[in-house]
């Protein structure tokens, strides 16, 4: 059997596939519609990242797939409706990445907190801003709030509580028995130090965090997203910033990825920016991409 493989994966795995089945590796593959169209139609399992949307064309030229392997988490650039009508497996690497995820959040939470990083440039200068740096806040102590509280809402609020923060969290779904207390999300808002969202991007959680949800977060919070950037209203966030409500941002989701020219969130202060890997170590990666092959594998057999 045949199987597409559209953006990076490991090579131990990308191997072990190879071992039982032909195996096409383009990790740019997403980025050449007409050829990925094309090796789609004799494909009989797809393993994608978040850029390949498996919808529309793509899904349409799927005709001999039996499964979709998602190397990562979040499904919404794929059709789940469509593969289920077409008899489509699609197997996301669950809870595979969580702990790079969980670090992400809580080292930028500290980064934040603190503010006492961007300072290189003016001490390799010669110059002592000492002064402007010593208000920054310790961790321990400040109030972790999760929106989700899924597998990564979970073990992140377990490295939080290691530095002495205390937990809360909001889910919908909150799981039974769970082990810090549910809030209602304006309650969480107005109670934390440190936001990190860690939902899924459906119709009920676009623009969440909105201007009025903004406007409730304590003054000085900070806000972290790793889950989807349509959750955040990015327009909204860049006011709160530039005007001094939060003390500071970290995104690494976003609506449009990359980022358009003009963007609001082009020079906001005590904004950090990162290209969507909070996911994605090289450990990480490797057990994600183990996770994927082996599914793969399973559901070709």
């Amino acid at each position: 059997m045949k199987i597409l493989i559209t953006e990076f994966m490991d090579a131990p795995a990308v191997a072990r596939l190879s071992s039982r089945h032909e195996v096409i590796h383009e990790a740019t593959l997403v980025d050449d519609t007409p050829r990925l169209l094309k090796l789609a139609a004799s494909a009989d399992a797809i393993i994608v990242r978040n850029r390949t949307q498996v919808r529309g064309e793509l899904l349409a030229a799927l005709a001999r797939c039996k499964v979709v392997g998602r190397l990562g988490v979040g499904l919404d650039n794929i059709d789940l409706a469509g593969c289920e009508a077409r008899g489509i497996r699609v197997i996301p690497a669950t809870g595979a990445n969580a702990q790079s995820v969980a670090e992400y959040v809580v080292a930028t939470a500290m980064l934040l907190l603190r503010g006492a990083y961007g300072a290189t440039a003016e001490v390799a200068a010669g110059q002592w801003p000492r002064a402007a740096l010593t208000n920054g806040r310790e961790i321990g102590g400040k109030t972790l709030g999760l929106v989700g509280y899924g597998s990564i809402g979970q073990l992140t609020g377990r490295l939080a509580r290691l530095l002495g923060m205390q937990v809360v969290a909001h889910d919908a779904a909150m799981p039974a028995g769970a082990d810090v207390p549910s809030l209602a999300l304006d309650a969480l808002l107005a109670q934390a130090d440190v936001v990190s969202l860690h939902v899924p991007l459906l119709d009920s959680t676009r623009h969440l965090i909105d201007a009025r949800r903004l406007t409730a977060m304590k003054p000085g919070a900070v806000l972290i997203n790793t889950a989807r950037g349509g959750v955040v209203d990015e327009a909204a966030l860049a006011e709160a910033l530039r005007d001094g409500h939060l003390a500071g941002a970290a995104l690494d989701v976003f609506e449009t990825e990359p980022l358009p020219a003009g963007s609001p969130l082009a020079g906001c202060p005590n904004l950090l920016l990162t290209p969507h890997i909070a996911g994605v170590t090289a450990e990480a990666n490797e057990r994600v991409s183990s996770l994927i092959a082996d599914k793969v594998l399973e559901a070709l057999a």
